[in-house]
């Protein structure tokens, strides 16, 4: 899981420094057609095949457009507007927004713990966001907004696994959700593909799909599964939290972001929020299926 953590954490800035050479839109969608052609033999290979009933696919497809259709719209189009490390850490405080949308709909008991978890998370969100000496007004407010609305999608993606059957592996979940969002990703990043320089991208550029793709997306997850399979979903998940602070560490070495105070004191309340929601059991419904960075 530090690994996991490591995958995910710099994938914030490397996949921000090759929008120089590869439109934002334009890399996704080529990271998810390949994403998919991987995943799916993959997972025949490491699981079988299995038949899914029509309702558990039909849930799937719709949780694959939300999961990841919208959410990496949200996820890729928030990078490319604001710094890896204020999208890092407003994707931290995802436990805590998955646990508000569940009591705001009835479907967990809100406890006080939770409700304080949510709130010093919240808090450090708008740290965050204001931390850049340009306010609410800033320019990168639009890319953080967008990764907050990216996070409210993963939040309606958890809460849709609730009600999933039992037996479907969290790979399998993936591999059918990644190939449901794999089109509308596709079709809103071909505009880019057809204009861009294609010979202009570089080694860099192609370096950078393949580790988005391979590591981030397919290595991690197999990583993932792994570790859930052998101390359960609970140990797992609190791996996550070293998340943003590699990236934060990550993007000062690679991208040359200086992490300001309030950035700081933002992320150890979001950090510090999350622990306090996990701890409350308050990230319902998860199937420890990690948001795809």
């Amino acid at each position: 899981m530090l690994t996991v953590a490591l995958i995910w954490g710099l994938n914030f800035s490397i996949t921000k420094g090759a929008f120089a050479r590869f439109p934002p839109l334009a890399f996704t969608g080529v990271r998810f057609a390949l994403a998919s052609l991987l995943l799916v033999p993959l997972v025949r290979w490491l699981e079988g095949p299995q038949a899914l009933s029509r309702g558990a696919l039909l849930r799937l497809v719709v949780l694959g457009v939300v999961g990841n259709t919208l959410y990496q719209l949200g996820f890729i189009s928030g990078l490319a507007r604001t710094t890896a490390s204020n999208s890092a850490l407003i994707l931290a405080s995802m436990p805590s927004i998955v646990a508000l949308v569940a009591a705001a709909l009835g479907l967990e008991t809100v406890r006080p713990r939770v409700l304080t978890g949510v709130l010093v998370a919240t808090a450090g969100v708008i740290l965050v966001v204001a931390a850049r000496g340009e306010g609410f007004g800033g320019g990168s407010l639009a890319g953080d907004l967008l990764t907050l609305a990216a996070v409210f999608c993963w939040a309606g993606y958890t809460l849709g696994l609730r009600r999933l059957p039992d037996g479907v592996s969290p790979l399998r979940v993936t591999a059918v959700t990644t190939v449901a969002g794999a089109p509308g990703l596709i079709l809103a990043g071909i505009p880019q593909m057809l204009r861009m320089d294609w010979g202009g991208v570089g080694a860099a550029g192609w370096a950078a799909l393949a580790y988005a793709t391979v590591l981030s997306l397919v290595v991690a997850y197999l990583l993932w599964n792994r570790s859930v399979q052998s101390v359960g979903p609970s140990r797992t998940v609190i791996y996550m939290c070293l998340t943003p602070l590699i990236a934060v560490l990550g993007a000062a070495v690679f991208l040359g972001e200086r992490p300001r105070p309030l950035q700081a004191v933002g992320a150890v309340l979001i950090i510090g929020g999350v622990l306090l929601t996990r701890w409350a059991g308050g990230q319902p419904g998860s199937r420890a299926v990690p948001p795809p960075e």
